[in-house]
């Protein structure tokens, strides 16, 4: 499993961290509905994607 936290958006991407400070550009229509900036998704084994943390909740 993976956590990545989104810094960001540009075009038709969001822009990715994860604990080591790698970045990741994932693809807008691949995330959960709904994601923010700032917000923490975690990807499974299988890349299925959830929000773990949202700045909006």
């Amino acid at each position: 499993m993976r956590t990545l936290k989104i810094d960001s958006f540009d075009k038709g991407f969001a822009i990715c961290t994860d604990k080591e400070k790698s970045y990741f550009a994932i693809e807008l229509g691949e995330l959960p509905k709904g994601v923010k900036k700032g917000d923490i998704i975690e990807i499974d084994d299988n890349g299925k994607m959830k929000i773990k943390n949202s700045k909006s909740r």
